[in-house]
């Protein structure tokens, strides 16, 4: 360059009045890659509900169920039960996870191509430039009078908005209810008034934000535009309008006269369509702002102008302002999408998902939970011995009905006794829990006279299958008077 460039200075308006965005259709990789990523995301949600997995008898064959009246959780081979809700804990802090790394690499890809605000912005964008025309046609049709034309154009987008709205407030309910069984209820309208409710809440929800909000959702709603801030730094990739290379601007004509003068000249020819193509109005060119979804449309945008006019694409692209100031002093870029921090949250996401699939892996099928007696805490017998009594729930997670043997260990010569149960093998009380169900029974410990029992004494009680010889534990306590 000639002489030095400097940055264009941001154009700061509090309390402006928002006006409508008109989003300018365009082509090119950013906008391919989100037509690819609407496409598969929309498949995999309105059709997953319908996908089968065979899990046995007694079960639902729906491949991704939310079970909540049978309190399960299924997702093809997984099954969740109320009690491993920590499994979803996990889920959550990995997904944040995933969120903060994607920021740290490059800026806010969430919002920008896998937010389902957007993607769905994204189909209505669709079908309005469909019944509606282009971003100019749109606004002579707004800014014109109300025609027969203007009438059924509006009728046809808000009717297949809200086509688009039912089915995926429709699709939601799905995955809590058997999809055919549910598709049919609603087809003969059989089906309960909740599953209407649901998706009459659903479809309102999608209707507004889509259609009507839109750019508003993003720009006041939305929290994670301002927290993303603290979990960036100078290094993570962004939207950038390269204004080292770009400014000044000016017209083609007028850069051409200003180069042949030997005075300096930028690439952009200020011809606003990073702007007309924003889905959130931004312009680019006045740096990094609140509102970019960086969603790389102005990126596709700007690269078919300086195509047009014999200029190398980049003028805006995913680049750091550290860049800008490497290039103004004569030094290559840098990139580093591989630092501290990236390696870190990869790092614990693959520590989370790699404990949450071993723990998946090497989970029981049964279990025992153990509630000691408050009241009283222990009963002095007759005999001499003392008595404590528990509340113990048995688990059985099988599609077949188990028998399991319980004992009770810690202290010499303790032994057990289940209420209304008579059947007892080697010291063990033998009791059945049917398929997917849960077992409550009362159990009494004893201990025989001379026994020493402390105020407190660990005790451990066992449940053994009897099919595999499998044995669960629990630590409990067994009270005792004071010396």
């Amino acid at each position: 360059m000639n002489s030095p460039v400097s940055k264009p200075e941001p154009d700061i308006t509090f309390f402006e009045e928002h006006k409508k965005v008109y989003p300018k259709k365009v082509s090119g990789t950013f906008r391919q890659i989100k037509w690819a990523i609407l496409v598969l995301t929309l498949g995999v949600y309105y059709l997953l509900p319908f996908v089968r997995w065979n899990r046995g008898p007694n079960a639902p064959d729906q491949a991704v169920l939310v079970d909540m009246h049978h309190t399960r959780l299924y997702f093809f081979n997984i099954e969740i039960w109320p009690q491993e809700v920590y499994y979803l804990t996990g889920l959550l802090i990995a997904a944040a996870l995933l969120l903060f790394m994607m920021n740290a690499i490059a800026g806010r890809l969430w919002c920008g191509y896998l937010c389902p605000q957007t993607v769905w912005t994204d189909l209505f964008m669709s079908v309005e430039r469909f019944f509606e025309g282009d971003r100019r046609d749109r606004l002579a049709l707004d800014n014109g009078k109300m025609t027969v034309s203007k009438f059924f154009k509006k009728l046809g987008k808000h009717f297949t908005w809200l086509m688009i709205a039912w089915w995926t407030g429709g699709a939601w309910v799905l995955y809590f209810n058997d999809a055919p069984t549910t598709v049919y209820e609603l087809a003969t309208f059989t089906a309960h008034w909740e599953i209407w409710m649901w998706i009459g809440i659903l479809t309102a929800s999608t209707y507004l934000f889509a259609g009507i909000a839109r750019e508003q959702i993003c720009i006041y709603m939305c929290p994670w535009p301002r927290i993303q801030a603290a979990f960036t730094d100078d290094e993570a990739l962004n939207v950038t309008y390269r204004w080292d290379r770009g400014e000044p601007r000016g017209s083609v004509k007028t850069n051409k006269a200003l180069l042949a003068e030997g005075k300096p000249a930028g690439d952009c020819i200020d011809c606003n369509q990073c702007y007309e193509v924003c889905p959130t109005g931004v312009d680019i060119r006045k740096g990094l702002q609140l509102d970019c979804i960086m969603c790389g449309l102005c990126i596709d945008a700007c690269d078919s102008v300086m195509h047009k006019v014999g200029k190398p694409h980049g003028l805006i692209a995913y680049d750091t302002d550290l860049n800008i100031e490497r290039r103004l002093k004569g030094e290559p870029e840098q990139y580093h999408p591989i630092r501290i921090r990236t390696v870190a949250y990869a790092i614990f996401i693959a520590a989370i998902m790699g404990g949450m699939a071993y723990s998946l892996m090497h989970r029981e099928t049964f279990g025992l939970n153990v509630l000691h007696d408050r009241n009283p805490l222990y009963v002095k017998l007759s005999t001499g011995g003392i008595r404590n009594a528990y509340t113990v729930r048995l688990l059985n997670k099988e599609r077949e009905t188990k028998r399991f043997a319980i004992g009770i260990e810690g202290i010499e010569g303790i032994t057990l006794k289940v209420i209304d149960i008579d059947n007892y093998k080697d010291g063990k009380a033998v009791v059945e829990v049917e398929p997917d169900r849960t077992r409550e029974i009362r159990v009494l410990a004893f201990t025989p006279k001379g026994t020493k029992v402390g105020v407190s004494n660990p005790v451990t009680l066992t449940l053994t299958d009897l099919d595999t010889g499998i044995v669960s534990k629990t630590s409990d306590y067994f009270k005792g008077p004071r010396p």
